[in-house]
């Protein structure tokens, strides 16, 4: 049965409500906060994702649609005729979108009007099991990955094709205003309700996907180079990470190319989004808000011994390795450190392994401690700096939280870390440094940046203030929400 309709469908990849973290708990406070509207959920996870809700869902919930990606019914079968005009209809969109041209709004229109032509149940049958799709495929193989194992190919388009076919056959629920938060599926999700009602699209970027997808493709090991070993000296055209690359860039090209709004948390992420092909007079800033009240009463008492943290989820992108590395080198100089890792263990759980080992190794078992999920406010009254190592941020609540409750941070030249600790450009008079900003995947400069703080207690102190003045003046989160309440408000009534 189909859920009745709603002020907004916020569509979710990857995060709220089945992980924790965030984008997540920003979900999640955007519609407690906007309890005078309803909402459906569209959340899409991988496949084979084990589903378990890590949060209550709020009483102006309507729904919750679950997309599992490149999953898709056996659907009926088609007589070759149909077919055939079917796979001709959605074969040069599917060519386009995995390609390095610009994928348009009237590609997509056209994939989704031709799946809407039959009354034919479509699933995997039709969509990529008939030899019309083995035609299709073999095609674009030739066309340009011949240099590369056809083997390796079939099950990237495969999933590539998969991923997208689900999104367009998904149960799309009825509401005034759908929003996205995140481009790539999500942000395909978003174009194609845009097409299908014509009600007003939404984007907000927290992280730019496209990056963090860029680096999870190109760290892949199991998309290692796949090129054949015949001698030669060229170049293939394309290897199969550029046709999982290409495919995301489009996935964002199209998303903004539907949206009302193309918004995110800092201007740093703007010139990503103008790259990747979004029209600046769509594009605006809402930052992140903390709820003041909550973090600045926080009253810290620095012990006898130093103590630091990482709070974030235990996972690659996140660099947790080279905060134990960094671990490993104030030890020398700090004895009785205690770092602690705050935040989930078990969404990467080969890595935990190893970083658990990586702490052994370095006998590190007295200094590092992993909490699992633990609530912050627990720890942040004798907590004296928060480090972050991330590969990849956004504009991290865990800096604004910290920063109300008075703790400079240590964070790496990502995302919106440089504007937050040393402020932004527009900040005037600017309020000075609140920590400090080191490379990436260095735990050299993490260790020496901590230890110049925690041993210079004029400068610190200094960040300390710095922290608490700058979230109070810029990241009130009463001031996020109503922006937010008044781009619903104006989108709801169009």
């Amino acid at each position: 049965m189909m859920p009745k309709h709603a002020d907004i469908c916020l569509i979710l990849e990857g995060t709220y409500p089945f992980v924790t973290g965030g984008v997540s708990n920003w979900a999640h406070e955007l519609i407690e906060e906007q309890s005078h509207l309803t909402f459906h959920l569209v959340a899409i996870v991988p496949h084979d994702a084990e589903l378990e809700l890590k949060y209550r869902l709020p009483s102006n919930v309507l729904s919750l649609v679950t997309v599992r990606l490149a999953e898709l019914p056996e659907g009926g079968t088609t007589t070759p005729v149909f077919a055939s005009r079917l796979h001709n209809a959605l074969k040069e969109p599917m060519a386009k979108i995995t390609s390095e041209d610009a994928f348009q709004l009237d590609d997509l229109k056209r994939m989704v009007n031709a799946l809407r032509s039959t009354n034919v149940t479509l699933g995997q049958n039709v969509l990529l099991d008939r030899p019309e799709a083995w035609d299709q495929l073999v095609a674009l193989y030739e066309d340009a990955f011949e240099d590369h194992s056809f083997l390796d190919f079939f099950w990237s388009y495969r999933a590539i094709a998969g991923g997208i076919y689900s999104i367009l056959l998904a149960e799309l629920p009825s509401a005034d205003v759908y929003h996205a938060l995140s481009t790539g599926y999500a942000g395909l999700m978003a174009a194609r309700a845009k097409i299908e009602t014509g009600k007003a699209a939404l984007v907000t970027e927290h992280g730019i996907y496209t990056n963090e997808r860029r680096i999870e493709v190109v760290s892949a090991e199991w998309l290692e180079a796949t090129a054949s070993k015949a001698l030669t000296i060229d170049k293939p055209r394309r290897d199969l990470r550029d046709l999982w690359i290409d495919s995301i860039n489009n996935f964002s090209h199209v998303c903004y190319q539907a949206c009302d709004q193309i918004l995110t948390l800092f201007e740093g992420n703007q010139k990503h989004q103008l790259e990747d092909g979004a029209d600046p007079a769509r594009m605006a800033i809402i930052p992140n808000g903390v709820d003041l009240k909550r973090f600045s009463t926080v009253r810290r008492q620095r012990g006898s011994s130093p103590t630091i943290a990482l709070i974030g989820r235990v996972v690659p992108i996140k660099d947790v390795k080279t905060y134990i590395r960094a671990v490993s080198l104030l030890r020398q100089y700090a004895p009785e450190i205690k770092a602690y890792v705050i935040g989930p263990t078990d969404e990467d759980e080969k890595y935990y392994h190893e970083c658990q080992t990586m702490v052994q190794m370095l006998g590190l078992g007295n200094n590092v401690v992993f909490t699992g999920r633990a609530t912050v406010e627990d720890y942040l009254n004798h907590i004296d700096l928060l480090v972050l190592t991330s590969l990849s941020e956004a504009q991290p609540l865990v800096i604004l939280e910290a920063g109300a409750a008075g703790i400079p941070c240590v964070a790496t030249d990502v995302g919106a870390c440089r504007e937050l600790i040393e402020g932004a450009e527009a900040e005037s008079p600017n309020l000075g440094h609140g920590g400090i900003v080191t490379a990436l995947a260095s735990p050299a400069a993490v260790a020496e940046a901590v230890y110049t703080l925690l041993m210079d207690p004029e400068r610190y102190e200094s960040c300390s203030k710095v922290m608490r003045e700058r979230i109070k003046l810029y990241y009130d989160q009463v001031a996020q929400h109503a922006q937010y309440r008044d781009l619903y408000a104006q989108y709801k009534g169009r």
